[in-house]
């Protein structure tokens, strides 16, 4: 890694321009920002046991039902219940989430949640009831697109929010459900307010305290104190891991809307009701409880010393699924800007580093695959150079617009083709095929035809035991127990909980966090750009403009070099490995 990058006069009038005309992306002061001291010594732990660093992961987790118990038996959550009802209930109108990066994933992912349960249980259904799946969408900042790869610099731009509202359609009857881990997304703040204006039904989902929200930036001020929006604040602490909101924010927001969509559905459909959890925050406390117990450790500490050993060893990993394929992309896409990994691979792209791991699903091919995933086709975006100009978007954009187009999605090859490229040339190269609770014969036989390919398989299974198979070497089971649910809102979750866990430890334990801060972190949006910058300050011993000046100057560095078919290096530890050199120098 070369720590002589130049200060260049460039990157002084770029740390500049940040520091006096991007205030409002200055974020320091929000918790989900912050390092939380419960998890300070997740370092440590991890350099001691994998189990050591599993128990301190898991300890952020515990703070979501004290703040999830208020929340289920509060007002604003059941006003949002009887909203979703009275939309799907009504002659026209559509319940809507909204969000972006990993509440845009979610946002997707609650959608299909509700369109899988009329594929699933479509014979009980009559055809009325059959014609609820389609009284539900998602708007993801980007398009769908984003799912797979993502395009973070889209939710600095309020008006591309609005962009999708309108192409969206949204308006009265519709319940309009904005979701923000932080609560400040211009994007996502971009859709609200454009759904407020035109009628819908709206609530604002976050994870900080409103109050700090409301004190030091305008456009949350705006949407907090909109009289036609109705905030539930989820906030529950700072995360495991400093800034990864993808963690414990997102798990609450998660449980949040996947619990309301499942009570709207059993008031419109009674006889549901004897499926779903009585206590939602009692059956998510089981969860915890299960993924704690030893045989949840015990995988979960054996899941992340293997992808530990494959990824040190230079090798990739493959995940085969089916049920839970939407989750994992979710969890694969947003390990690429938290830890500063390859992103997922079109298969264009033949130049560009493969990513560490990647989703395949063994009974479907690929086009077929995005539809089946969705429960619906994907909805993406025509964006042009007019429109980058038009948002007042970087040069860079305007010259090169990113593809994000459905021909653009289907060339990431997600389906049961072949995969030689995951394969050929690497020292390991394993596929994981993933279960969670309850699977079909049918998945297991089309996996092990398609795994067949792979050196090494895996079988990584979630919920009870399975005595036949859990002592079985190439058997990793994660015990925990997974309760009945007419959406499978308890599969969805405990996937969720595991994931962050799995590869969140899993860096850690490769030496990617320092305490319990992302030191590879890419800086692909403003947020990020002054979380690098913060965690420069911290670690690096430097003023914030210091700090400020050698990112941007290692970025210029970074974005000179030819990085084909190499992993390019994260700014932030160019910078950091320099300033660590001249402070050792001193």
């Amino acid at each position: 890694m070369s720590h002589d990058y130049e200060i260049t006069e460039s990157a002084k009038a770029r740390a500049c321009d940040f520091i006096d005309n991007e205030k409002q992306f200055h974020l320091g002061f929000l918790p989900t920002e912050q390092s939380n001291p419960i998890t300070a010594t997740l370092e440590e732990d991890f350099a001691r046991s994998t189990l050591a660093g599993v128990q301190c992961l898991q300890r952020g987790d515990r703070q979501i039902p004290i703040t999830m118990r208020h929340v289920f038996a509060g007002k604003r959550f059941e006003r949002l219940v009887a909203s979703m009802v009275e939309t799907v209930s009504g002659p026209k109108g559509r319940i809507i989430f909204s969000g972006c990066g990993a509440t845009g994933r979610l946002s997707i992912l609650l959608e299909s949640i509700w369109r899988d349960f009329f594929h699933r249980r479509a014979a009980e259904l009559s055809a009325d009831e059959l014609k609820y799946a389609d009284r539900i969408a998602s708007i993801m900042t980007g398009g769908d697109f984003a799912l797979i790869r993502s395009v973070e610099f889209f939710e600095d731009y309020a008006e591309g929010g609005r962009r999708q509202a309108a192409a969206l359609d949204v308006g009265e009857g519709d319940t309009f459900i904005a979701i923000t881990e932080g609560g400040e997304t211009s994007s996502v703040l971009g859709t609200l307010k454009y759904a407020a204006e035109h009628g819908a039904r709206c609530f604002l989902v976050f994870n900080n305290p409103a109050d700090i929200l409301r004190g030091y930036l305008d456009r949350c001020r705006e949407a907090i104190d909109n009289p036609k929006v109705t905030v539930i604040d989820l906030y529950c602490g700072s995360m495991s891991l400093a800034g990864s909101t993808r963690m414990q924010a997102t798990t609450s927001e998660q449980l949040l809307g996947s619990c309301a969509l499942e009570a709207a559905l059993c008031r419109l459909m009674p006889r549901f009701a004897k499926e779903t959890a009585k206590d939602y925050t009692l059956a998510f406390e089981n969860l915890l409880a299960g993924l704690e117990s030893p045989g949840g450790r015990a995988g979960l500490v054996k899941a992340i010393e293997f992808e530990k050993g494959v990824y040190e060893a230079g090798g990739r990993i493959t995940y085969l699924a089916d049920k839970g394929m939407l989750d994992l992309f979710t969890d694969n896409t947003e390990r690429s800007p938290t830890f500063m990994l390859p992103p997922l691979r079109s298969s264009r792209d033949r130049h560009l580093a493969q990513s560490w791991a990647f989703v395949k699903n063994p009974l479907h091919p690929t086009e077929a695959c995005w539809s089946e995933m969705m429960r619906r086709r994907p909805r993406c975006l025509e964006f042009t150079a007019d429109d980058a100009r038009s948002l007042g978007m970087p040069q860079a954009f305007i010259n090169h617009p990113p593809l994000i187009k459905y021909s653009d999605l289907i060339t990431y090859r997600i389906g049961n083709e072949p995969s030689p490229e995951r394969i050929d040339g690497y020292a390991r190269a394993a596929a994981v095929t993933v279960s969670v609770g309850d699977t079909s014969p049918e998945f297991f036989v089309a996996a092990e035809r398609l795994a067949a390919a792979w050196p090494e398989r895996v079988n990584l299974h979630i919920g009870a035991s399975q005595s036949s198979q859990s002592s079985h070497p190439s058997q990793i089971l994660i015990a925990a127990p997974i309760a009945d649910s007419p959406l499978e809102i308890w599969k969805h979750l405990v996937v969720k909980l595991a994931f962050n866990c799995l590869s969140t430890g899993t860096m850690a334990a490769m030496h990617r966090v320092a305490g319990n801060w992302m030191s590879w972190v890419s800086v692909s949006n403003k947020k990020l750009i002054d979380r690098g910058i913060r965690l420069l300050v911290e670690l690096g011993g430097v003023s914030y403009e210091d700090a400020a000046v050698n990112l941007f100057a290692a970025e210029e560095w970074a974005s000179s070099q030819d990085w084909s078919g190499r992993e390019e290096p994260c700014a932030v530890q160019v910078a950091l490995a320099r300033l660590k050199l001249i402070r050792a120098e001193r």
